[in-house]
Order: C-alpha cells, then structure tokens, then sequence
C-alpha cells in the first residue's frame, strides 16, 4: 500500500509516523512544498525573541532523520499541484529539480495546514510587514531586529500576537498592539481579558483596541507608517500582521472535496470570530473526507464542537496531532473516532499566564446557551506557604451544573487548572463533580481546598440556591433606588473607593447591626458586595439566615472593576458611617 501525505508539521508527521508503527511494509511518501517539513512552529516567537537562540533547536527532523528512524520517503521542496480522484493520483512540482511528476496513490492524507489571513489594506505588501508562520519567516524577523529595528507595530492582539509582542519586547523594541475587538485575546472574555491588558501596559506596550489598521505607507528609510481608522499614524520599522489564520483547501476544493459552508466560524479561540474565505475540509469520525481514498487532517479540517456540537475550525497543534493519528488508524483498518474539539489553549503574557478551554459566557450567549457564570480569585498555593499569588477564574455551566467553559489568568498554577477544567468538560462532569475532585495538596503547590474544589463548591452553591449571585451587567439596576447596595470591607477599604450609593458595613458587624441594615432597606432587597465574593458571601448567608432578600456580587469588586473600572468613586474620606 502507497500512503501518500501532502504536507508535513504536526498533522501530517503525525500521520506518517502513526501508519509506520501500524505497517512497517507500507510504502509512505511526505510531499512538503517548503524546506522543513517537521518544525516546532509554535516556537517561532520564542526564537524571534531569543529565548530559543538555536534555529536548529526548532527543526524536530530531517528527511535524513526520518528516513533512518521510520523509513519514511520525506520530498522537500515538493509541491502538490493537483489531485487526480478518478486515477488516484496527485501531480507533483520538484522544484530542487525543476520538474513535474504523476504520483499514485492508494491513501491520500491532505494535511495542507491554515495559512495567515492577510486582509487587503493598502501597502500591506511593503517589506516590513510581515506574517509569522514558518521558520524563514522568524529569520526574517530576527535578520530585521538585528539591523537595528527600534519600533514594531503588531496587529491582532490574539494568542500569536500577544507571543509576538512580549517577543518584540524582550528585544527591546517600542510596541504598539492594535485589536479591533473591544478587549485584547479575544478568546477571553472581556473582564479576564482586561487583566493582560493591564500587563501589557505594566510591561511598556501600548494598548489600542476597537480600532484598525486601513494603510501601511512607506517613510523615510525601511520602515511605514501604520494608518489607523482612525486617522492615527504609527510609526514602525517592523509590522507582524496576527489577525488569525484560514483553512488551506484549494487542493480539496479544486479536487472535488466536499467544504463546510463559507459561514464555518474559524473559532482560533475566537480570535474576532473571523470567518473562512472558503470553507474547511469536512471529514468524518475517522478524517475520512467525502472521497473514500482521501483523508485530511490539521488546520484544514472542519471540526465538531465539543459544546455546541457545531461545525468550527480549530488551527492548533493538539488536535492536529491527534487526528494525524485518527487518520492513520484508518487507512490501516483501525477505526477510532475523532473526539469533538474544546479548543483549550495558553498563553504567556510577560509574568502572567492565560488559558481558556470550553466557551466563553459571549461565545454561549450567541449560541443561545442559558448559563451561569461564577468568577473566584484564590491563590494558587497554600496562602501561608511564600510566593502565593492570585489565579482569576472564570467558570461557565449550564444549568444542569453541567461545565461549558473555564478561563484562569495568573502569575502561577494557570496551567494544570485550566487542564482539570478540560478534562471535566472531555468528562462530563458537573460543577458538584469538580468539589469532590481529589486533588494533590502539599503547601507549595496548592491548598486544601484547591481553587478547581472551590470553583466547584461555588457552582454548587448557585445551583442549589444557597448562593445568588449579581454580576457587573446588573450593575445599572443595583445602583438605582430600588435596592440597597451594601459595602461589607472595612471602613478603611471602603475608604480607598466604592460603588456610588453603598452603604459600608464590615461583615464581621453585620450581625450586631442587623437591625440598622433592615431599617434603612425598607423592603428593599439587598446586594452585597466585597472585594472578591468570599466576605459578601458570608453576609449573603447572613442576610438570608435574617428572613432579608439579598445576593452576592460574583467575583467581588476585583471582578466588577476587570469590566468597568470607571463604577467606583475612589479617594473617599476615611472615616465612612452607614448613612441612607
């Protein structure tokens, strides 16, 4: 049997190296149209930005190594210029030896990979703009640095823009990041994503969202300047367009190939919800495409929504991998099934880490999916132990406790919570499962009650009723007469800032001063708050216990003030009494 591969990397070694364990007398040729067909391309930021000061390093096997290890025919420099179905067989341009040659096949696997979309703005073909998805485009990157740039501009505040920017950084360069969403990383949701916003700019990037770029104009000398909708001007020796990437699929289009429709939402972990030129390869369970012969995997492939059940597409390495392996089961008579995707993924951002995986609570209200949404701040180890520092969380689940999504943005610890959410959702868990979880705990490395039990314990809390919760979308309404809006820090915090109209009363006082809190509600329900949830949660209890229609705010002010920092009045005298 003649398996033949159209496109090295993650998809397609993966494939390869899966069938040669399978069948050692299969015949496996790798058709790669660049010069490296198995690379760590998700390490090309790190080596722009000299952490990886190796380009060898990045460079995982050669034809040679391949050749030796797995008896793989590996062809660089070789590119597929059409697919024949009928005759089962693929053109193929050498362009080391400048000629064409007809390849059969018995099994074709398509693993042409995404390629970066390149909107069309006027001078985006200008020398220092650049895209970031091969390794001669990092060389490019570093040559560019090393002659002395002094100023970048990156456009697309997604997981590769982010990478780039701190990249850029680390090299000493001046950076601007232009987002036309609302918020950075737009896989987040806007109130996580503010917190790498806030280190973007503790680490000197400036920050410009809603906004976008409309021309790239040449300067004096090798750089542009970089045109804003808004007329703003930038000026930079160097422009990494990030705006997302789309499904390669003009050999399966050309070809016959069944697509997903143009609407198939490109979710890259939503970054902007861009949306395919063309359509992706639809495939079946086992990356089957409509043709029996042809398989596809990788970037190029439409794949099922683990929440929503849902066509989307999901350019990352993970997957990738896993469905090269899918595939070559197979074409070797091992039918396993692709599992639907979550898209979980992570980021570091300077001394901050991010991940997301599931939906974010924007992502599920546009799929019309009813939901809650708790937010905790616990630390990420023992609070005792030295060098404990705050994870936020953010947790979505259905109303049947059912786990949707989770996001954690933090200094430590980010990781192995956002796979423990992960692997809840591959699971099916609930929110009461996760209180339950057994968890490792040693002081350094976690707590007792480790933040995955107590975002557990909260979901908990929320679907049983013992914890009713308001959020900073309520905070119009709470803020008008019909409430009573209900400080319980200290006087001293209360002092350092406060939501218009509070009352301040401590929550250890507020047993004592029950009365007075009753007397100045008239009736009126009572929304706590605190600077994280926990303190008012106790007054919730409090306040429920008294017969008082009261609820907590999710996330406390640390929360509230991620989505609008403009609610509090700040500098306050420090000496507050309860007033009406």
């Amino acid at each position: 049997m003649r398996i033949v591969i159209v496109g090295g990397v993650a998809g397609g070694m993966s494939t390869a190296a899966r069938a040669r364990r399978l069948d050692e007398s299969a015949e496996i040729i790798v058709l790669e149209r660049g010069d490296d067909v198995s690379f760590a391309n998700c390490g090309l930021p790190y080596h722009v930005a000299d952490e990886i000061e190796r380009r060898s390093d990045l460079l995982l096997h050669t034809p040679e190594s391949l050749k030796a290890s797995l008896g793989l025919d590996v062809r660089i420099r070789s590119e597929v210029t059409a697919i024949d179905p009928q005759s089962r067989s693929v053109m193929v341009r050498d362009h080391l030896k400048g000629l064409s040659y007809t390849l059969a096949y018995d099994a074709l696997v398509l693993a042409t990979g995404a390629e970066p979309i390149v909107p069309p703005i006027a001078g985006v073909e200008h020398p220092a703009v650049h895209t970031l998805r091969t390794v001669p485009d990092a060389d490019v990157l570093r040559a560019q640095i090393e002659d002395g740039a002094k100023s970048a501009v990156v456009i697309g505040a997604g997981f590769i823009g982010l990478e780039v920017v701190e990249a850029f950084r680390r090299r000493g360069l001046e950076v601007t990041l232009v987002e036309l969403a609302p918020a950075v990383l737009p896989a987040l949701d806007a109130d996580m994503a503010n917190l790498v916003e806030s280190e973007l700019g503790r680490n000197g990037v400036t920050v410009l969202t809603g906004i976008a770029a409309s021309a790239f104009e040449p300067r004096d000398g090798s750089g542009v300047d970089v045109v804003l909708t808004d007329g703003q001007r930038l000026s930079a020796d160097i422009v990494l367009m990030g705006v997302g990437v789309r499904p390669a699929t003009g050999l399966a289009r050309e070809c016959g190939l069944e697509l997903s429709e143009r609407g198939a939402i490109v979710l890259a972990r939503e970054c902007g919800l861009e949306l395919s030129e063309r359509g992706a390869i639809v495939v079946d369970e086992q990356q089957r495409t409509s043709d029996p012969h042809i398989w596809a995997v990788g970037d190029a492939t439409q794949v099922v929504d683990a929440i929503t059940g849902a066509p989307a597409v999901v350019p990352l390495a993970g997957p990738a991998n896993r469905q090269g392996r899918i595939a070559a089961n197979s074409i070797c008579g091992r039918e396993t099934a692709a599992q639907p995707v979550m898209g979980t993924a992570i980021v570091r951002v300077f001394d901050l880490t991010a991940a997301v995986t599931g939906h974010t609570s924007r992502a599920l209200d546009r799929a019309g999916i009813a939901h809650h949404v708790v937010h905790l701040h616990p630390n990420d180890h023992a609070s005792y132990y030295p060098g404990a520092t705050a994870i936020h969380l953010a947790v979505m689940f259905g109303y049947d406790g059912r786990i949707l999504g989770a996001q954690a943005v933090g200094a430590a610890g980010v990781d192995k919570r956002i796979d423990v959410f992960a692997t809840a959702i591959r699971a099916g868990m609930s929110m009461g499962d996760l209180a339950e979880l057994e968890l490792a705990y040693a002081p350094p490395f976690g707590s007792a009650k480790d933040p995955i039990n107590m975002a557990g314990f909260i979901g908990a809390n929320v679907l049983d009723g013992t914890l009713t919760l308001w959020s900073a979308r309520d905070l119009e309404t709470v803020t008008g007469s019909d409430y009573l809006l209900l400080d319980v820090r200290s006087a001293a915090e209360f002092a350092t800032g406060h939501l218009p109209g509070a009352v301040n009363v401590a929550h250890t006082d507020l047993r004592d001063r029950l009365s007075e809190v009753q007397k100045i509600a008239r009736g009126r329900p009572v929304w706590v708050h605190c600077a994280s949830g926990f303190r008012s949660y106790l007054a919730h209890r409090i306040l429920t216990g008294a017969g008082i229609a009261s609820a907590s705010l999710d996330g406390g002010l640390q929360t509230l003030l991620a989505s609008a920092p403009e609610a509090v009045i700040a500098d306050m005298p420090k000496h507050v009494r309860l007033v009406s």
